[in-house]
């Protein structure tokens, strides 16, 4: 166990080097730069101040050299300042940090909330009327990109029934139910498939069948057998989405104006603020990484003879 924690922790390494390079290879491409940004709405300014400024902020040097400096700065927990602000770049991005945080924890509540339930009612009641109801919803929510979901409840919420703001001031309770909700229809539309397939799976087993064969009710095969292989299928999920959730729904945050990492990430890239947006590569990297190993621990711990890094229980 410990030496696959070691790997993949290791892994980490080659994966910041990598996408990170990539990243600001990519962005070197870009028709204009920071400094066209910054004086964009100056109106006419001499090349001569832009050049000075690209100096004074090391993008007037080749690409390996902004790179190596980028690095050898990261390294020793320097994270730069902000071409834009001036700021620097970990305060900012940890000032952004709770409002993702509490986006993301009210969206995975409801989305379990939401897709446990339904997820194996749909199994329980297969090929009934509300069996292909259920489907239906979910195939429908699973289609329907995230940025289409905000805006038909922004419609219908808070210009038609106007129940809620469109954008509301403040991080208060109606303010997070919109995006909350954008995303929860998608992400639940996913589980309760997912949740499905594997309820069916499950009732579908030779120990079910003994189990009904002794008399045991259906209510307690499903809380004490089906429950558990539900959670390992959550658990992964919630790998793949609380990555997702944490490094900023970015589409979602800009149409609520929700100040997380998100949006944050979407203004560096309008106004190709280089430092924010690496420390955005960097803090999603380490987030897909460190989710998908705590993932795989619980999913071991829930069922041990699960095979991990090689090994098995």
């Amino acid at each position: 166990m410990r030496k696959y924690i070691l790997s993949r922790l290791l892994q980490l390494i080659p994966i910041l080097f990598g996408i990170t390079f990539l990243t600001f290879g990519m962005m070197q491409f870009a028709a204009d730069d920071a400094v066209d940004k910054i004086f964009e709405q100056s109106g006419s300014v001499s090349e001569e101040v832009k050049s000075a400024k690209r100096a004074e902020l090391g993008l007037d040097k080749p690409f390996l050299i902004q790179y190596a400096s980028w690095l050898k700065n990261f390294l020793l927990g320097d994270l730069g300042k902000s071409f834009i602000s001036g700021e620097l770049v970990f305060e900012t991005f940890a000032e952004k940090l709770p409002a993702t945080f509490e986006l993301m924890t009210f969206s995975i509540l409801l989305t379990i909330f939401i897709a446990t339930p339904l997820g194996i009612f749909s199994a329980v009641n297969q090929n009934k009327f509300v069996d292909y109801l259920i489907r239906f919803c979910s195939f429908v929510g699973n289609s329907m990109p995230n940025f289409f979901v905000g805006l038909l409840l922004i419609y219908f919420l808070a210009l038609k029934l106007n129940l809620l703001p469109v954008i509301s001031s403040g991080k208060n309770f109606s303010a997070v139910i919109m995006p909350a909700l954008t995303l929860t229809i998608a992400m639940s539309s996913k589980y309760v498939r997912q949740i499905r397939a594997v309820v069916l799976e499950e009732l579908g087993a030779d120990y079910v069948t003994g189990a009904r064969s002794r008399g045991i009710s259906e209510i307690k095969i499903l809380t004490n057998h089906v429950l558990r292989k539900v959670l390992i299928v959550i658990i992964t999920l919630l790998a793949l989405s609380i990555g997702n959730l944490l490094g900023g729904t970015a589409i979602v945050e800009t149409i609520f104006m929700w100040d997380g990492v998100g949006k944050l990430a979407v203004d560096a890239i309008l106004s190709k603020d280089y430092p924010l947006i690496q420390a955005y590569v960097v803090w999603m990297s380490i987030i897909f990484v460190a989710v998908n190993l705590v993932a795989d621990l619980l999913a071991r711990y829930l069922n041990p003879h699960l095979k991990i890094g090689g090994d098995s229980a």
